[in-house]
């Protein structure tokens, strides 16, 4: 028992820090909008480990990759949305076959309700422009990141993940 909390702590934390290098150097960046790849070691954790587990790692990962690596000043509200990404991949991914499906309605409530929505809040509140002014550039990201996010979390799970690991430590 005490080696599996081992070796979960240990992979979640190694998929932490490769989310904060995927979101700091893999990212573009523009005055407000960032389109990165962060969102993939955070969809692992939540389909091998559950949606607390992958909220609290995105979590951390935010608050590390800022402490770290800032990008300007820190605002909660993203580390609030971060975890809510985590609790909603797991939520919709964990313990349940992973067909385009499910990883798609992952994938849009992501986009729309975090990305799309409650970042646009955030920014709004930040920058103190118009939430509608806004809203083109990030409908935009959200078009463009939801068949990304999509095919790349069904290509690494498919082909890295499942192939890597013990049948009995995912489920397909």
């Amino acid at each position: 028992m005490k080696n599996s909390n081992v070796k979960k702590l240990v992979e979640i934390s190694l998929l932490i820090a490769l989310e904060v290098i995927l979101t700091r150097f893999c990212s573009i960046y523009t005055g407000i909008l960032r389109i990165g790849f962060g969102f993939l070691p955070v969809a692992i954790i939540a389909m091998m480990y559950g949606p607390i587990s992958a909220g609290i790692a995105y979590a951390i990962g935010d608050i590390l990759g800022m402490m770290i690596f800032p990008s300007g000043s820190y605002f909660p509200g993203f580390t609030l949305t971060a975890f809510l990404t985590g609790v909603i991949y797991g939520v919709v991914l964990y313990k349940h076959p992973k067909t385009w499906g499910r990883i798609i309605l992952a994938t849009c409530l992501v986009c729309l309700g975090m990305n799309l929505c409650l970042d646009t809040v955030w920014l709004h509140i930040l920058m103190g422009k118009g939430f509608f002014a806004l809203l083109p550039t990030r409908i935009f990201k959200a078009a463009i990141m939801i068949p990304i996010q999509t095919i790349l979390i069904q290509l690494v799970w498919k082909n890295i993940i499942v192939k890597i690991a013990k049948p009995s430590e995912i489920m397909a």
